[in-house]
């Protein structure tokens, strides 16, 4: 992965809470990036955005990040459009919550595509311990061969995207280079 600003992706993503600036940009953004007005966005208006709204070439490449980041905002609150597709988009009510999940699972993106040498999306357990000293930076200490084993949930000798946010969910990951205590 290509060096990544870290502050502009902070800056162009507004998740404060309580600061009424922040609240009129997420209004502000989430206008744009729903072309048609409809007051929910989909995951392929979502897609779309990171491309054209907010122009930053990494996140539009993290597709497992904006998925499960959509997947989980999605059903963070019940429908008030009163139809049975609601639960299916992203409401406003949930966009800040999209928008922290987006730059929390990025940051997981990030460092799974860190220790993917070979690009294939899995990650072996060569490639899980030749990285162990990176990974251990992020998460603190570990046997690399002990954790793998659980981050490997359906044993299939490679660790998923999935798998690997889960893991690093409990482990508290942290990429020591993205300027997450930066307030934007």
């Amino acid at each position: 992965m290509a060096e990544i600003d870290w502050t502009e992706i902070n800056k162009l993503l507004p998740t404060k809470k309580g600061d009424k600036e922040q609240f009129q940009a997420r209004k502000v953004l989430f206008r744009r990036m729903d072309p048609n007005g409809n007051g929910i966005l989909s995951l392929a208006e979502l897609d779309k955005a990171m491309r054209d709204v907010l122009a930053i070439d990494h996140l539009f490449d993290a597709k497992p990040a904006i998925m499960r980041a959509y997947q989980l905002a999605k059903d963070k609150c019940p429908s008030k459009r009163g139809d049975c597709d609601g639960d299916d988009y992203i409401e406003f009510r949930e966009f800040r919550f999209f928008l922290v999940s987006l730059r929390q699972y990025f940051e997981y993106y990030v460092a799974f595509q860190r220790t993917d040498d070979n690009g294939d999306g899995r990650i072996s357990f060569e490639e899980f311990e030749n990285n162990s000293d990176m990974v251990r930076v992020w998460v603190g200490e570990f046997d690399a061969e002990a954790e793998f084993k659980k981050i490997d949930r359906n044993g299939g000798g490679f660790i998923l995207f999935d798998e690997f946010c889960k893991w690093a969910i409990k482990k508290n990951l942290d990429l020591e280079d993205d300027d997450d205590d930066v307030d934007c």
